[in-house]
């Protein structure tokens, strides 16, 4: 375990706040999108909003990103509570489900461009920047690590999507195992192979 020093604590502090809005901010996006597609569930149960109250998911909001921040793992992440969508009502199946998946690691992605933002700004204020550059290293991260796919991750929907349907019902099956595969890829270090070289080419597009 790390050293808690204050100025190591501080820095949990920012990265547990800017993980919680991104992971909040990610859901909302579903949540509205799918609004956009005809579908109100998630308006009805009171999703979306940026209260982060309806959102926590004890495990990935609050127990993982703990462990991993007094660990000292080095990286971050988690997720909210998912926000319920019934693609029965899209008014369009197809559209709405690869629309409703993208927005969330769109989302993301279009924090991780306003952090920088903030970064090139450059406020005199040292906790700021920060919390602006961790997040945009967070939101891009949660943006490749959602598109991965495997399901039930976001990116898995929309493969599932443009699939056929005899071959969409096979790909299906993986969801029982998707979390247990997504940790062996993630333990044994394929992931990284994968999403570090474009982890690093966004990161180094946006911070320089």
């Amino acid at each position: 375990m790390p050293s808690l020093s204050p100025s190591h604590l501080l820095e949990m502090a920012l990265m547990a706040v800017v993980l919680l809005f991104s992971v909040i901010v990610h859901e909302v996006a579903h949540g509205y999108v799918a609004l956009r597609n005809g579908d109100p569930t998630a308006k009805m149960l009171g999703r979306i909003t940026l209260n982060p109250i309806p959102h926590i998911d004890p495990i990935g909001t609050i127990l993982l990103p703990a462990l991993l921040l007094m660990s000292g793992a080095g990286i971050i992440f988690g997720w909210a509570k998912p926000v319920p969508v019934n693609p029965l009502n899209f008014r369009n199946y197809r559209w709405g489900e690869i629309t409703v998946s993208a927005a969330g690691p769109l989302s993301n992605l279009a924090l991780a461009v306003l952090f920088s933002y903030v970064l090139q700004l450059g406020p005199p204020n040292l906790g700021l920047m920060q919390m602006a550059l961790w997040g945009v290293k967070i939101n891009i991260f949660l943006a490749l690590f959602n598109l991965i796919p495997i399901p039930p991750l976001d990116g898995s929907h929309i493969v599932s999507t443009l699939l056929p349907r005899d071959l969409a019902r096979m790909y299906a099956y993986l969801e029982p195992v998707g979390f247990i595969l997504i940790l062996v890829l993630f333990y044994t270090g394929i992931m990284g192979m994968f999403l570090m070289p474009v982890y690093r080419l966004i990161a180094h597009f946006l911070l320089g």
